[in-house]
């Protein structure tokens, strides 16, 4: 196994991980987070790390595994092989906290349903922004349910992904996973959501209330970029409608393999709105 590991804080750890056993494993790249472009460009930056490995796992930080994740996730890659050429098996993983002896504990109870990705009701498309706003609903059916959403925090599929559709360094953070789920569906990836409790991950959720210095638009970091995040954010609202327009060229836009116009008949999401 490989960890490409982009490490976005000013303290450089290669020194340390370079004593670890399993260093030779790791591929590092350490960012001064003033220098930081955003999530996404993260991402595609992350994605250059990839040297032709089978498997493709994304994941934010604050990420933990059950035991034999990869097995687990390899084997229900395989089972969805056999429904399509090109499979993603992606959601909003399930959450997870620390105990009294610090040790990771889940907390959500397993009620082996398919956490399946849909827009919030209130998140509306407007003249100017196509973002919307997604989260998980429990879903009693079958173990894998197609979808047209995919969590950044969790992308499991063939490696050759990565360069089938890369990830686009010029978008920013909300609408970065909707940028990447029209290109995966368009170039002919299937995007399925999971039963919960086939989900071998977990992440540690910030509370809603509870305010992050470690977010990008913090303003004491923000302050020192020539580039505020605001600029980035209307730059990739832009450039949400540039893509469902059909007017951003390869890589970074739309495949051919399936319409725009069939991505709207199955998610019912009006991006057809953006082509009048």
């Amino acid at each position: 196994m490989i960890v490409g590991l982009i490490d976005q804080s000013k303290l450089d750890n290669r020194s340390w991980l370079s004593k670890k056993s399993y260093w030779s494993q790791i591929r590092y790249i350490q960012i001064n987070p003033i220098d930081s472009r955003g999530v996404s460009w993260a991402r595609s930056l992350a994605s250059t790390l990839y040297e032709g490995e089978d498997y493709f796992l994304q994941i934010d930080s604050h990420t933990c595994f059950s035991t034999h994740w990869d097995t687990v996730l390899i084997q229900q890659l395989a089972e969805l092989l056999r429904q399509s050429s090109h499979p993603i098996i992606t959601t909003y993983p399930p959450g997870f906290e620390f105990d009294e002896q610090n040790k990771p504990r889940p907390t959500y109870h397993s009620s082996h349903c398919v956490l399946v990705m849909r827009p919030v009701p209130h998140s509306k498309l407007t003249e100017t922004s196509a973002t919307l706003m997604f989260q998980v609903e429990a879903v009693h059916e079958a173990e894998f349910i197609e979808g047209f959403h995919v969590g950044g925090g969790f992308i499991f599929t063939l490696g050759q992904f990565v360069e089938a559709v890369p990830y686009d360094p010029y978008m920013y953070f909300h609408g970065e996973e909707q940028n990447l789920a029209l290109r995966a569906y368009t170039h002919g990836w299937t995007i399925f959501h999971p039963l919960d409790d086939k989900i071998p991950i977990f992440h540690l959720y910030k509370p809603a209330a509870e305010e992050s210095v470690n977010l990008h638009w913090d303003p004491s970091t923000d302050s020192e970029r020539q580039i505020k995040w605001i600029e980035h954010h209307r730059r990739s609202e832009a450039r949400l409608i540039s893509l469902i327009r059909g007017e951003i060229a390869a890589p970074y836009g739309l495949g051919t393999s399936r319409t725009l116009e069939e991505f709207v008949a199955f998610s019912k999401i009006d991006y057809g709105r953006y082509r009048l």
